[in-house]
């Protein structure tokens, strides 16, 4: 059976692209911006206020629960009054989670890998490239002016590190969270799809209790 894929990814790396062509070989639905319009579906507020808070940390209010008896997934009292960020993080963990039962997926960051940290069926990946790489990648796309897309760089990969740190009291970069990390400057989009899944290929069953 197909695992459940979570990718994380440094910004630039072409780690949504990954995700995309995976899901297309594997033909799995696929989890990124989609799940801001599910939150905001499912909350009832815009996309827009939520695309602001996509991937940023929130406050000391949801931190503490993490530390506490908190359990991502279950309704708690007061939701609607949390701040955005925290409000988005919970229902995107509630859209993860509910596509994890139902299958196999694709997930890119939005702390994936931990939200499902208690589900057997994950391959957990991490995108990273040289800073040429990603310079050049995202000037090809017009994310960026030339003169300021190294500390733009710099400023993303710093929101995704803190977001994640924040939300899993782990570190992003940390590379015993994930099962294969990849250098993406050294491969095309479809080479690096197809060294996943390769991977996949390779994974020895769990040892029987």
């Amino acid at each position: 059976m197909l695992p459940i894929i979570t990718i994380a990814r440094q910004y630039g790396s072409g780690g949504h692209e990954v995700g995309e062509r995976l899901a297309e070989k594997l033909n799995v639905p696929l989890l990124d911006k989609q799940l801001i319009a599910m939150a905001a579906k499912k909350s009832g507020l815009s996309e827009e206020v939520f695309e602001k808070a996509d991937e940023k940390a929130g406050n000391s209010l949801l931190y503490s629960m993490v530390r506490g008896n908190y359990t991502f997934g279950s309704r708690i009292t007061g939701i609607n009054d949390m701040p955005i960020n925290d409000k988005l993080f919970i229902l995107q963990s509630d859209i993860i989670k509910s596509a994890a039962d139902k299958g196999p997926c694709v997930i890119i960051g939005r702390c994936g890998d931990y939200i499902l940290r208690e589900y057997d069926n994950v391959f957990r990946v991490f995108i990273h490239a040289n800073k040429e790489a990603r310079i050049k990648r995202i000037l090809s796309k017009g994310l960026c002016d030339e003169k300021k897309v190294s500390d733009f760089i710099t400023k993303r990969d710093k929101q995704r590190a803190n977001y994640y740190n924040f939300y899993s009291n782990k570190r992003w970069d940390d590379l015993s969270n994930y099962h294969l990390t990849i250098d993406s400057s050294e491969f095309d989009i479809d080479e690096v799809a197809e060294i996943i899944i390769t991977a996949i290929g390779k994974i020895k069953p769990p040892a029987k209790k």
